[in-house]
């Protein structure tokens, strides 16, 4: 292979590297309020500027020359992608509207006409138990508007039946012309492949050696720093100024940085600094996942975290403490809360656990509840919905007009009080997946929210559209799921991360996933190496789970069918009677609803979505009793009706908002015979978990 011209290179490079050291303008920089630099600064500054541009023009000296054919073939390649994508994407259009006309009839049909009916239902029960004339006259104008919206619904679906009808007969052809240019665009594709495997084959002794790891480092973590940047950190004072001292003398953890995705913001002082106070408070701190726990810790804070307050719509989010997040999930980790996976997890994995926008007590709390209400989601052997299941099973679908959040309680538990649409319903998956120690990145859509999240399988999005579909924070989630795919081979993304290194220290363009054919050489380099990583190992998209519940209500049988059938033993079912005649009665002792796998040990049931479940008793002596039930709620109060061996009055019973911590109910007082005595008790619509009923005989 042959080298570049050490004359012709150097030149232009150090003219470049000149340029970024007195320019210095970053986004970052941009963003931020100008930090003007002490007489101290400036001479750090010089310091800086000339470590970097001596770095560079010795890396320049050693970098590899590409063939030109070969890079005019691949040019060409990538402009038969763009011409081959713009065919593609025209050839869709007519399709897509296709979709939208059949969406169309089936909102007209289940939402509007299915809402209407279920308005028009409500509302003539409401007129059959109306006992005032005000009462009769709102439930008359609710059954009126209801009936008027499903006419309107009707006269809707008809026109859009009809324009359906129509556009659906030009299906077929378009169907076939698409099918054409998918597969002339995947043709382009894979000729493009083979364009960059080519010039990646010349490049490999470069790529593949890490005799230039030092220089590379140092070079990049000065470049994305700036070396103004770095002065105005180091400017603060001596302990600062010996930070990156430390730092930039240690190529190991530079590179370490670097493989875990560098310093956000490039604030490679602040990360310094955040990491030194981490190894200083904690010893475990240095090995193993708690080392890179750390370390994600330190480069993902080091442009502050918001976290959400009470109701995130009216008061201002405050910053995490990144030494506390880290004790947070450190603790968590040895009290064996998290999720056994978490142990293997990468530095650049840990980041996107620690970014987490809830108060660290609020994640214990995440933590804690689930464990309490819904145990079923923390054992759930499909990784895709462990955690995030609850999201189906417990955060209702349901707009803004319809519920009213509480200050007393932080953000993420009104959102399972209360529900909400795609965006809130979104934000508990992430959270709650992060709070158990799983990795999970924000996922925006068209109009919508969802979540993509860790498995050991790969990544996958949740109750949205897959990754082709998504973005978030600049970045597309086609790009988002290469980089994850890649990084399954740790030995072979070195390639990526030096063919980024020396694209950076060229101050070359990054690659812009939102701008089709952006970045510089090195930086498309880089990106090819991913796809070709992705592409010899065979990796897979993994599909999207709960496309269909990203604006809906999970169904009562699909709720059902998200619980894992707990085995249930004689043990479970056993009631218990002291010697003080108190009778205690387990929930798998009890039918009707479904039970699980407590971490209280044995069994507890889920009971909600209407209908009754029952409890069987041998009473050994008649008389009136206290009943209390052990009981766990997130949906604020419940009222429960309790008919005791089919007493003709129920007995009404508080089901207290215990907000996910098991507490007992108030007593309330029960006549049970001698013998055999069957509690009947209502399930209402919104679920609470039962550990057990107590029956206490009253003197």
């Amino acid at each position: 292979m042959t080298r570049v011209n050490a004359q012709r290179r150097l030149l232009p490079l150090a003219a470049v590297v000149v340029a970024l050291s007195l320019l210095s303008a970053s986004a970052a920089e941009k963003a931020a309020p100008e930090t003007p630099l002490t007489e101290a600064g400036q001479k750090l500054f010089a310091q800086y500027a000339d470590m970097l541009k001596g770095l560079a023009a010795e890396v320049s000296k050693s970098l590899p020359v590409a063939d030109e054919r070969k890079k005019a073939a691949f040019q060409e390649a990538r402009e038969a992608v763009k011409k081959a994508t713009a065919e593609a994407n025209a050839a869709q259009q007519p399709l897509n509207k296709i979709q939208t006309a059949r969406a169309l009839v089936d909102h007209a049909k289940g939402k509007w006409i299915g809402g209407a009916e279920k308005g028009i239902a409500q509302a003539e029960a409401a007129l059959k138990k109306a006992t005032t004339e005000a009462e009769r006259e709102v439930a008359k104008k609710e059954l009126a508007k209801w009936q008027a919206d499903k006419e309107a619904g009707i006269k809707a679906l008809k026109e859009r039946q009809e324009a359906y009808d129509k556009a659906k007969l030009e299906e077929p052809r378009l169907t076939e012309a698409n099918q054409k240019t998918q597969a002339a665009l995947a043709q382009a594709q894979t000729n493009e492949l083979t364009a960059a495997k080519a010039l990646l084959t010349d490049l490999d002794p470069f790529l593949a050696n890490d005799r230039l790891d030092a220089k590379l480092a140092k070079c990049t973590v000065l470049a994305e720093a700036t070396p103004k940047g770095l002065a105005e950190f180091a400017q603060q004072g001596k302990e600062q100024e010996a930070l990156l001292e430390n730092l930039l003398a240690d190529t190991a953890l530079m590179k370490e940085m670097l493989e875990a995705g560098g310093a956000k913001g490039g604030k490679y002082g602040r990360a310094m600094q955040i990491y030194t106070d981490i190894q200083k408070a904690s010893p475990r701190s240095r090995e193993g996942i708690l080392h890179r726990l750390a370390l994600g810790t330190s480069l993902e804070h080091a442009v502050p975290v918001g976290q959400r307050n009470a109701v995130a719509s009216t008061n201002a989010p405050t910053v995490v403490d990144p030494g506390k997040r880290y004790l947070h999930y450190e603790k968590a980790y040895l009290d064996g809360e998290l999720d056994p996976a978490f142990k293997n997890l990468t530095a650049w994995e840990c980041r996107y656990i620690i970014d987490s926008d809830a108060p660290d007590h609020v994640l214990a709390w995440g933590r804690e509840m689930l464990r309490n209400y819904r145990p079923d989601h923390i054992s759930n052997p499909e990784y895709g919905w462990r955690y995030s299941g609850v999201v189906r099973t417990d955060v209702a679908y349901r707009h803004s007009q319809d519920y009213k959040d509480t200050d007393s309680l932080d953000f993420f538990q009104n959102v399972i009080k209360n529900g909400g649409i795609c965006g809130r319903r979104a934000f508990f998956g992430r959270f709650i997946v992060k709070s158990f120690g799983l990795p999970a990145w924000g996922v925006a859509q068209h109009a919508h929210a969802a979540l993509g999240r860790w498995t050991p399988a790969g990544w996958v999005v949740n109750l949205g559209a897959n990754w082709q579909f998504s973005w978030y924070e600049g970045r597309t989630g086609l790009d988002f799921l290469l980089e994850t795919q890649a990084r399954k081979y740790p030995q072979d993304y070195l390639k990526v991360l030096r063919a980024q290194w020396v694209g950076t220290t060229l101050c070359e363009p990054k690659c812009d996933s939102m701008k089709e054919g952006s970045g510089g050489w090195w930086n498309t380099m880089a990106l090819f190496e991913k796809k070709v990583i992705v592409a010899e190992a065979k990796s897979v998209q993994l599909a999207a789970l709960g496309t269909e519940l990203g604006e809906a209500n999970e169904s009562a049988e699909t709720k059902a069918k998200a619980v894992e059938v707990a085995t249930i033993t004689d043990a479970d079912k056993k009631i218990g009677i002291d010697q003080d005649g108190v009778i205690a009665i387990p929930a798998a002792a009890c039918s009707g609803a479904q039970l699980m796998k407590s971490f209280l040990g044995g069994q507890q049931m889920i009971c909600g979505g209407g209908g009754t479940f029952s409890c069987e008793i041998d009473v050994p002596r008649a008389g009136k009793y206290a009943l209390t039930a052990r009981v766990v709620t997130v949906h604020g109060d419940l009222h429960i009706q309790l008919t005791p061996n089919s007493a003709k009055d129920p007995i009404d019973m508080a089901i207290p908002f215990t907000v996910g911590m098991w507490k007992k109910t108030k007593p309330v007082e029960v006549t049970l015979v001698e013998g055999k005595n069957v509690l009947s008790l209502s399930k209402p619509a919104n679920s609470f978990a039962l550990k057990d009923f107590i029956l206490t005989p009253v003197k």
